[in-house]
């Protein structure tokens, strides 16, 4: 009796996601879909966290992901990419979570900015309206930033180029999800402007600093998202969810509101495609962050900071160190809104973030002071 041969082995690039090509909805097809495909996921706190490590095992061949903050004890409840040596050293998120995707996945080419999506580089950053890197062109657009400003931003360019959009939000347990498809190809589809025409009003919505965060409903929406993002990237559009989902897993509250009739023919956005948020009229230079008692300050223009000549400078100011990302300190004679020293965090773009007030004028002044 002959030798009965073996059988083929599997393709070694694809041999990991043997269990996921077993889908019929994905198969070796939408793998290798997968593998060609460039995500970027703006925001690396709790949500960016689940969905830039999903897609990473998933084998989306490119992702960039773009976090302005660095990483601190409180994060670890829920952002699950970080540990307490990264928030020991302040490390960049999106550096952080860089070094970790990284010995998750090889194949995954991994584009890490530690910067503030802005008008002035949000099309930069995506690589649009062309590319100059040799990289995939940007697929999908992935929110997992904490307001509103950014992600009406995020909504322009998604808008502005036709590349479709998920946003999501959570606030204390409840959580929100929505699917966007720009373009004419998918007809009546609102944008998040048909929902929210502008950026809400200062304290008018619960925020993790007010209302806290559940772990669990973060990773449920985060997960949600990734599905819709798989889909999308697999070429499965005839199985993306048509509506905005609002779950809440501490009450056993989940509801859906159908978006057929939610496009506004008068939407500044998608109906008469003003970009408001993306040409910078609609973004302050500086913002609140959230769940931090810190302020952020943007400067107009790009700069590329000697980080090292900062420290020397602010030494006789406070404690400080610098890492090729960011400097890092206290400013010793300077107290913030409680009474508490002030921490000031600069990154090499010269943008800096003050923690301990909430009050702009006041890290504004704190900037002009010690930075110039």
């Amino acid at each position: 009796m002959p030798d009965t041969p073996p059988p083929n082995p599997p393709n070694p690039d694809l041999a990991r996601y043997h269990r996921q090509m077993i889908l019929p909805s994905i198969g070796e097809a939408g793998q290798r879909r997968l593998l060609a495909s460039h995500a970027m996921i703006v925001g690396c706190g709790a949500l960016g966290c689940v969905v830039a490590d999903q897609l990473t095992r998933a084998g989306v061949g490119t992702l960039t992901i773009i976090d302005r903050d660095v990483v601190e004890l409180t994060n670890l409840q829920r952002q699950t990419l970080f540990d307490e040596k990264d928030a020991r050293h302040g490390k960049p998120k999106a550096e952080a979570a860089r070094a970790r995707l990284a010995q998750i996945n090889a194949q995954v080419s991994i584009n890490a900015h530690a910067a503030d999506l802005t008008p002035a580089n949000a099309e930069h950053l995506a690589g649009l309206p062309s590319r100059s890197d040799n990289l995939p062109p940007t697929a999908l657009i992935i929110d997992a930033t904490d307001n509103f400003q950014t992600r009406l931003l995020l909504n322009d360019l998604a808008v502005k180029h036709a590349i479709p959009f998920i946003y999501a939000g959570v606030a204390g347990t409840r959580a929100t999800t929505m699917t966007i498809m720009p373009g004419s190809e998918w007809g009546g589809a609102p944008c998040l402007r048909c929902i929210v025409e502008d950026a809400p009003a200062p304290a008018s919505l619960e925020t993790c600093d007010t209302a806290g965060v559940l772990a669990p409903a973060v990773a449920m929406i985060a997960s949600i998202q990734s599905t819709e993002a798989l889909k999308i990237l697999t070429g499965n559009t005839d199985s993306l969810r048509t509506t905005l989902l609002e779950l809440d897993p501490w009450t056993s509250v989940y509801h859906e509101i159908n978006l057929a009739q939610a496009k506004r023919a008068d939407c500044p956005c998608c109906a008469r495609r003003w970009f408001d948020f993306l040409e910078g009229g609609a973004c302050p230079a500086t913002t609140n962050l959230c769940g931090r008692n810190a302020v952020q300050i943007t400067p107009e223009n790009q700069h590329h900071l000697d980080l090292d000549a900062l420290a020397l400078r602010l030494a006789p100011h406070g404690i400080f160190e610098s890492s090729p990302f960011a400097l890092r300190g206290i400013l010793t004679n300077e107290q913030g809104d409680s009474g508490d020293q002030l921490h000031l965090t600069v990154f090499k773009d010269g943008r800096a973030i003050v923690r301990g007030t909430t009050r702009p004028d006041r890290a504004r002044a704190l900037c002009a002071r010690y930075l110039g």
